[in-house]
């Protein structure tokens, strides 16, 4: 039988820029933090996963080594933006299955500023413009926007709701509120996004302790429970064309059947809104909405803090900052503490069932907590 999993401890490096620094330290502090929050010693870790994206040789020994040498198996996890959670999603998979009791994952990313280039080879599509991630972001909104009618201020309003978000997360990288004329009128990127439906480059470390449950019970008396997941890669689908960056409505159905629940029955959500478009398109794959009506959906303040179903409260990507290797833990860490009630003047009240969704290059996760 598989045994249920918690979500122990979560621990983060705020988001922002941190020239002096070393990737080590952000995720000694991140590391530090999770093991605090879950009340235990990194002697009791049994196995670790790290995630980073750029130049990751070795460097996972190193920073868990900043904890501790016990000489657990630490492994790399490399799946763009998504790694982190992966490295949840993999760490659930062994405690469910009983071959270990403790394990962390560990995020980490310092990054350049400016673009980031999908294509790690000179090919036809990064020669056409499609090798940056906005390029592909925009002509899904275009796309979108021919389909369904969706509006370039649709897209704008969700960067605003990540940002009145923002402005109230200490860890976030942009704590200040921004108008919609100020998305709308920011420097345009790649038509119709702008300046300010970006996400930023980021550093940043994220950390969080997963658990079974009989080894959870000796440190908390409201655990909130890992019940369903999957990922997966890019699937070929004839016809029409998927409005988002991977196959998100069947691993959300895999998740939700595993966790025996419905869409209907999510409270807090945080997805993957790299460039703001991304939160119409996959909350209509999460079945959050029905198709096509993403647009009018964030337009009239349904995933805001007090609407029907408050998305990346956080600030998400968009305003929290998106250090690649550490977005994905910082989803977790967001959705724990709506769970437990610890998310301050962020608080979804009486939230109980949370999703996670996290897209990379080549590959998706999708996550449902539960308390």
């Amino acid at each position: 039988m598989s045994r249920r999993v918690v979500v122990l401890g979560v621990g983060l490096h705020r988001f922002g820029h941190f020239p002096d620094l070393r990737v080590e330290d952000l995720a000694r502090e991140a590391g530090l933090a999770a093991l605090a929050d879950a009340g235990i010693t990194f002697k009791e870790v049994e196995a670790g996963f790290f995630a980073r994206v750029q130049n990751n040789a070795g460097v996972g020994t190193r920073c868990f080594g900043q904890l501790g040498m016990t000489g657990i198996p630490v492994t790399n996890v490399e799946l763009a933006c998504a790694s982190s959670s992966r490295g949840a999603l993999l760490a659930a998979d062994l405690i469910s299955a009983g071959v270990y009791d403790c394990v962390m994952t560990i995020g980490v990313e310092k990054m350049q500023r400016g673009l980031v280039d999908s294509a790690t080879e000179k090919g036809y599509a990064a020669k056409m413009g499609l090798g940056v991630m906005p390029a592909v972001y925009a002509l899904m909104a275009r796309r979108h926007m021919h389909q369904y009618g969706t509006k370039p201020e649709h897209f704008a309003m969700s960067a605003v709701k990540a940002h009145k978000n923002g402005a109230l997360n200490p860890f976030a990288q942009y704590q200040k509120e921004t108008s919609l004329e100020e998305v709308m009128n920011s420097r345009t990127i790649a038509d119709p996004i702008t300046l300010f439906m970006c996400c930023p480059t980021s550093d940043g470390a994220s950390a969080t302790i997963l658990a079974s449950e009989e080894f959870a019970r000796k440190y908390t008396a409201n655990p909130v429970f890992v019940t369903g997941w999957a990922g997966g890669t890019p699937m070929y689908v004839g016809g029409e064309a998927d409005q988002a960056e991977g196959p998100t409505a069947v691993l959300a159905k895999q998740a939700y059947t595993k966790a025996g629940i419905g869409p209907e029955d999510v409270d807090v959500v945080q997805l993957h809104d790299a460039f703001s478009p991304g939160e119409i398109m996959t909350i209509e794959e999460l079945g959050l909405c029905p198709e096509g009506e993403g647009g009018p959906f964030v337009w009239e303040g349904n995933t805001a803090l007090s609407g029907k179903v408050p998305v990346n409260t956080d600030g998400g990507l968009n305003s929290r900052g998106h250090p690649m290797g550490a977005t994905g833990g910082a989803m977790l860490t967001e959705l724990t503490r709506q769970l437990r009630g610890q998310a301050g003047p962020r608080q979804v009240k009486d939230a109980k069932v949370a999703l996670l969704q996290n897209a990379g290059i080549g590959g998706m996760n999708v996550m449902v907590l539960t308390r």
